[in-house]
């Protein structure tokens, strides 16, 4: 039997064809509309007396014209060539101050016109705030007056923002180091029109390695060619008044840091050869420090190209790592070697070692510590207190200890030995502030140093700050949050003596604001900010932490979403979205542990389910998947 088909059939076919074809971008249904299009609150940033905060607003979306940008991929970076800042960057739109004391919120003026601003930095002193703003044809660098909320223009649009920050402020707050495109900068290579002249030639030695795929590496000599390029830059003096002075001469400058007297200069620079296969973090990389005038003082590090290193989470290179100024002193570098060769499989008694190395470096350095487990982190406090930390993968160990940096012999005193992923015993993180060099070192008041923890437990979420004493090792509890139907944050302590903390308090249906909280008089709360829900329509959506069991017994977790107006008796089925991702956990009782508080604020974030509650749809939201 032949089927016939009408014309006006092939007819209709064809006209749907051509309507897809000029579909234009679509909005959803009002219900998600409402949750989407959004006024984002402004983020907070405080001085360090806490008697400044600037408010930074931005869009709540990138425009089409931000996702339609020229892009360049090299190295595992994206960059913009035509603006030399990353492609990635979200902008911020506008810039106002606030006395902290005061309600009154101060527009920033001489803004430029529409501002894309990014890299926001306070001066050492707080007095100022640094910024970049990308203009059509490059970035530039700009400087607030915080006094009078006035912002001037500094430099040209001929700032290098490739790779990260492209500047930092010197101790004497009246001058930024900067980064600046080469005057004599040559064109970036067009692959379309510059052709290869040869093919691209791999080698295998034959050494077994583990890596990772890494998106946008380096693919031929052509991107060579084009990353050098874009990471290159002189090395600017800029003044406050703009004028500009050239410290160094063009490098691939990676980072700079400053010791803390800011009389020594610590440059890192990228050398080559570069690589196909790892991103430009494993690219060989030199370390020189430099007096103030810019003279060679010493090259205090070599690190060649790491595309093998050995299997295992606690595997590293072997050889200097983690090199840094010590924040206590005038001008020392302190820097970790690994004993184990870097390979995790060598059984040894210690896995890494941390050396003291002061300036101007003429004699040799002098070991500090050695730790059984990988090096984690260290808090310098003074002569004689500084806090480390070791882990281990494997076993899911980490251990925090008490040194004596002027006396080694000493040795390490173990304070906290604990499972890294029991967040039940978490004791918490131990408070900073700043020293004399503006660095953050260990507070300590009358042989007592400060923890801040997340105080999560079986019974919910409450947030403590302790007391630890650093003779006695003893731990006093200070203060405990005993909200139960709002989640509270526990920011910074700002006064020790007197007992205030910087703290954030929301709940299910009100927006994150910040507060002051004194522990010491009755709990005094303090606001500072009033931020509006801007999620009405969803308020009244039910919210709730869950509990259930899975067939092996490991109890499990999620926060469960039900629409406004589900009925908890009649407890009609509906269909059901969940959002899990897998994590792995060395135990049951970790495993089980729940680390979500209910009383946290609903943000729909771009992509969350919970958009579709809306539309009638239960949401199980981060769903434990412990495996």
């Amino acid at each position: 039997m032949k089927l016939k088909i009408p014309f006006f059939l092939f007819l209709g076919l064809s006209l749907s064809t051509f309507a897809q074809e000029n579909l234009t971008y679509q909005k959803p249904s009002q219900s998600i509309l409402d949750l989407a299009d959004y006024e984002r609150a402004p983020s907070v940033s405080m001085d360090t007396k806490k008697e400044y905060m600037l408010l930074t607003y931005r869009n709540t979306y990138k425009s089409l014209d931000d996702l339609n940008q020229e892009e360049l991929r090299l190295g595992g970076l994206r960059i913009n060539p035509i603006t030399n800042i990353s492609s990635t960057v979200t902008y911020v739109n506008n810039l106002k101050l606030r006395k902290i004391k005061d309600s009154n919120e101060v527009q920033v003026i001489g803004l430029p016109m529409n501002p894309r601003i990014s890299n926001i930095a306070w001066s050492p002193n707080d007095k100022k705030i640094s910024f970049s703003h990308t203009a059509a044809s490059g970035v530039e660098l700009w400087v607030i007056d915080v006094a009078s909320a006035k912002a001037t223009k500094l430099t040209a649009a001929t700032v290098n923002a490739n790779l990260g920050s492209p500047f930092s402020w010197m101790n004497d707050n009246e001058t930024l180091l900067v980064k600046m495109l080469p005057k004599n900068r040559a064109p970036l290579l067009d692959a379309k029109k510059d052709l290869p002249t040869g093919p691209i030639i791999s080698n295998a030695d034959g050494v077994k390695s583990q890596n990772r795929t890494y998106p946008d590496m380096l693919k031929n000599k052509n991107d060579e060619i084009n990353f050098e390029n874009v990471m290159t830059s002189e090395l600017y003096k800029v003044n406050l008044d703009g004028t500009a002075t050239l410290f160094k001469n063009a490098a691939m400058y990676a980072g700079e840091s400053f010791s803390p007297d800011g009389n020594y200069l610590m440059l890192n620079t990228i050398q080559k050869p570069f690589s196909y296969i790892v991103p430009l973090n494993r690219f060989p990389i030199q370390s020189v420090v430099y007096d103030k005038a810019g003279n060679e003082v010493k090259v205090v590090n070599k690190v060649p190209l790491t595309e093998i290193i050995p299997k295992g989470f606690m595997a590293v290179r072997k050889g200097k790592r983690n090199m840094s100024w010590r924040a206590d002193k005038p001008a020392t570098l302190a820097y970790v070697e690994a004993l184990d060769g870097g390979d995790p499989a060598n059984k040894v008694e210690f896995r890494d070692e941390i050396f003291l190395w002061n300036a101007p470096f003429d004699a040799a350095a002098t070991s500090l510590v050695k730790t059984p487990q990988r090096y984690d982190r260290i808090i310098w406090g003074n002569d004689n207190v500084a806090i480390i930390s070791d882990e281990w993968y494997d076993t899911r160990n980490t251990k925090t200890y008490v040194i004596n940096p002027s006396n080694p012999s000493q040795g390490p005193k173990v304070i906290f030995d604990r499972n890294a992923q029991d967040a039940y015993s978490d004791p918490g993180n131990f408070e900073t502030r700043k020293n004399q060099y503006n660095r953050y070192v260990l507070a300590i008041e009358n042989d007592n140093a400060y923890l801040i923890g997340n105080g999560f437990t079986k019974n919910g979420q409450f947030p403590f700050i302790s007391e630890f004493n650093l003779k006695t090792l003893q731990t006093n509890r200070l203060y405990t949050s005993t909200y139960k139907d709002k989640k509270e944050d526990l920011l910074e302590i700002e006064d020790f003596k007197k007992g205030t903390v910087l703290v954030q308090i929301q709940s299910k249906n009100e927006y994150p604001n910040y507060y002051l909280r004194n522990f010491k008089q009755k709990n005094k709360l303090t606001p500072i900010t009033a931020f509006k829900n801007p999620f009405e329509s969803i308020k009244n959506v039910n919210k709730e932490v869950i509990k259930y069991k899975r067939k092996d017994g490991v109890e499990l977790s999620g926060t469960l979403y039900l629409p406004v107006g589900y009925d908890n008796v009649k407890k009609e089925k509906m269909p059901l979205l969940i959002w899990a991702y897998p994590a792995e956990y060395k135990d049951k009782n970790s495993a089980g542990q729940v680390t979500q508080n209910p009383n946290e604020f609903t943000f729909p974030s771009y992509g969350s389910f919970i958009y579709w509650v809306t539309k009638g749809y239960v949401v199980l939201d981060d769903a434990a998947f412990p495996i």
